[in-house]
């Protein structure tokens, strides 16, 4: 976010927030008259919290955010960052405890996708997202509100340079795999349990040259029926989980 303060919305993006960082939290808006059993929890962990609250009309809620399904909550914050550093990329990576299952975006646009991919890297137990600070989707309230808590709950690397950074992972002892429809090698076909990066491109170019030359393999998920490529987000849960799946069978022989 850029100014002193930004809002986040909706009830599980709200909770998710308010259990990671309350302290982020300036106060609470609710919509007069909206009541559930998620928002009666959320209420009373606002209340424990210490979070300042405030009771407006539903139209006073739809002013603040034009056009957001809101659910009856805003949570207006203050600016802080989500992101971390990519200069301790390596000290996190570090501090692994297990094979490093990391997600790259090379230039992801739309907030909906970039929110899909948080929310699907949570899922499958990716242990962060990295992606180009520059010329790429941010971290939005709608991020927030699609990731349904999961920019609190995945470590983000924005990082300058991607080809460096993935030269860094490389060093690191990472494999990076990236995705392509025209790769030679099969997604089922290949060894996921190791240290990886798997590396999706933006929506429409797919991976940049410069992104693709330093891969150490690009594969492909095998297509069945007509459309030549997948939403990136649905890319995203096809490569986790293959990963996931065979980490998991390995864990059980």
């Amino acid at each position: 976010m850029t100014s002193s303060t930004g809002h986040v919305y909706g009830v599980h993006a709200v909770a998710a927030l308010l259990a990671q960082r309350p302290a982020s939290i300036k106060k609470l808006l609710l919509a007069s008259g909206a009541k559930n059993a998620q928002l009666d929890t959320l209420i009373e962990n606002t209340v424990a919290a210490g979070v300042a609250m405030q009771v407006q009309s539903r139209a006073e809620l739809d002013a603040v955010i034009p056009g957001a399904r809101h659910q009856g909550v805003i949570a207006v914050v203050r600016a802080a960052s989500y992101e971390r550093s990519e200069k301790t990329l390596p000290e996190f990576l570090a501090t692994l405890t297990e094979p490093a299952l990391l997600l790259v975006l090379d230039g992801v646009q739309d907030p909906h996708n970039l929110g899909a991919c948080l929310r699907t890297a949570d899922a499958a137990g990716a242990h962060a997202l990295i992606m180009p600070r520059d010329r790429a989707a941010g971290i939005t309230p709608v991020v927030h509100k699609v990731a349904c808590g999961a920019v609190e709950s995945v470590p983000i690397f924005p990082v300058t340079n991607l080809a460096r950074t993935l030269r860094v992972l490389r060093d690191a002892g990472i494999w990076v795999y990236g995705a392509s429809g025209d790769a030679g090698e099969g997604l089922f076909s290949s060894e996921l349990t190791g240290p990886v990066a798997l590396v999706l491109g933006s929506e429409g170019k797919g991976l940049r040259r410069l992104t693709r030359e330093h891969c150490d393999h690009l594969l492909a998920i095998p297509m069945a029926g007509q459309v030549e490529s997948l939403n990136v987000s649905v890319a995203a849960g096809v490569l986790l989980f293959e990963a996931r799946r065979q980490r998991l069978q390995m864990s059980n022989k």
